[in-house]
């Protein structure tokens, strides 16, 4: 897969891009990611890429002139891409956004706002996407490029070193969509806290029946709008008796979010 960031401060994402999963994925030929210098592409000696908005307001605007260079470069030297805007304006990211990018695209080109936000005429003609992270604002678009390239590269085939550890975690659609249930390891004892003794015993079937009542719990305490995904051909027979338990216990007025320590 390939990422090209269009960002004015190319040097914040470099730890990112060369360390952990992102930089072995790169250094195994999995992942071709660049970041470009959008002031590179700008005409003046002061590498201006803002100008004062019309018709007033506070802030700067990026002007539209040096994205959509940089974007054209990109274009031609990179091949053509899947452009995102990262704005607070954007569809919400979510982990099937992330799915539907890595299996839909090969190749991204992801575009960092700053200031007030870019011009909306290079919004009209370069992006096909706008995509925010969460419901706040920051200070650029840089840590949303960051939190979108890990999420899309950590399911690329051969990324991570188990496949399974990806279709185990929270919002998976092998778990169900899911919150992640807890883990434990060594030492069996810690400040006074056993290890549940389900996970010591070696029986799977248990182990896999504790994970999936503790992620029923945990999901319904703290994120129970996702047990709206949670169709019947989602679960086996054990699942779905498992969930109603758990549901039944919720409403009697139990604490659908404690973790069963048997």
């Amino acid at each position: 897969m390939k990422i090209d960031i269009m960002t004015l401060f190319p040097d914040t994402l470099l730890p990112m891009l060369t360390e952990s999963i992102i930089g072995r994925a790169a250094k195994k030929g999995l992942l071709d990611i660049r970041a470009w210098q959008i002031r590179d592409f700008t005409t003046n000696k002061q590498k201006q890429v803002d100008d004062y908005p019309y018709g007033g307001g506070h802030g700067l605007i990026m002007q539209a002139d040096p994205l959509y260079r940089c974007w054209e470069h990109i274009r031609e030297t990179q091949g053509p891409g899947h452009t995102l805007y990262l704005t607070p304006q954007g569809r919400v990211f979510c982990q099937s956004e992330a799915r539907r990018l890595q299996g839909g695209y090969a190749h991204l080109i992801l575009v960092c706002g700053h200031y007030e936000g870019i011009d909306e005429r290079f919004i009209e003609e370069c992006v096909d996407d706008e995509i925010s992270i969460g419901d706040f604002v920051i200070t650029g678009g840089e840590l949303a490029a960051m939190v979108v390239t890990d999420c899309v590269t950590r399911l690329i085939p051969g990324v991570l070193g188990s496949e399974e550890s990806a279709r185990a975690e929270s919002f998976s659609s092998a778990g169900g969509g899911l919150l992640e249930y807890p883990h434990y390891t060594r030492p069996r004892s810690f400040s006074g806290l056993e290890a549940p003794e389900v996970l010591l015993g070696g029986n799977h079937a248990d182990i896999e029946a504790w994970r999936f009542e503790q992620s029923c719990r945990i999901t319904l305490a703290r994120r129970p709008e996702l047990l709206e995904g949670v169709t019947p051909d989602k679960l086996d027979k054990a699942q779905s008796r498992i969930l109603e338990r758990v549901q039944s216990e919720w409403i009697a007025g139990g604490d659908a979010g404690r973790i069963i320590k048997k």
